[in-house]
């Protein structure tokens, strides 16, 4: 019983007298200047400010494609990169500069094409993800389709 108690206790002071060392001596000052340049660039945020958010097509013919152009500049601090860009349904293709970083006050374009499937008015989202604050912007296309073989409707028609 000595014994044990004797070992526990030089088990004791041995781990009381490893953990004297001073922690602030072990900090490498490499690792806090490669972490204050970490944490400044984590504030570097870009921003994706479209020109139009929307666009409509107007009345269109069904079966007929269409496209337009969606251009941003990037209005932050950081470089610009659009990882992603899908649409709500597969007739409407967006193309993007894809891991082509955007800088601090350039612009870039957004193409969307839309192959005019559809009746009636049509409404289709585009969402862009991005490594912005708000990691995702939508951008929409309308139109109204005329069906195949009818006679022309819509708002602009009389």
């Amino acid at each position: 019983m000595n014994k044990s108690i004797i070992t526990l206790g030089l088990i004791g002071i041995l781990a009381f007298t490893s953990c004297k060392e001073n922690a602030s001596s072990k900090i490498k000052t490499d690792n806090v200047a490669v972490a204050a340049e970490r944490d400044e660039a984590a504030k570097q945020v870009p921003i994706m400010s479209f020109e139009k958010s929307e666009h409509d097509f107007g009345t269109i013919d069904q079966g007929t494609p269409h496209e337009t152009v969606f251009k941003f500049t990037n209005t932050g601090t950081g470089p610009l990169i659009i990882t992603d860009a899908t649409s709500s349904c597969g007739c409407t293709i967006p193309e993007y500069p894809k891991n082509t970083p955007v800088a601090p006050g350039e612009t870039g374009e957004l193409l969307v094409k839309f192959n005019g499937s559809g009746q009636n008015q049509i409404t289709k989202t585009i969402t862009v993800k991005a490594n912005t604050e708000k990691g995702s912007e939508i951008l929409r296309i309308k139109a109204f389709v005329n069906p195949k073989n009818a006679a022309p409707l819509g708002p602009t028609s009389k």
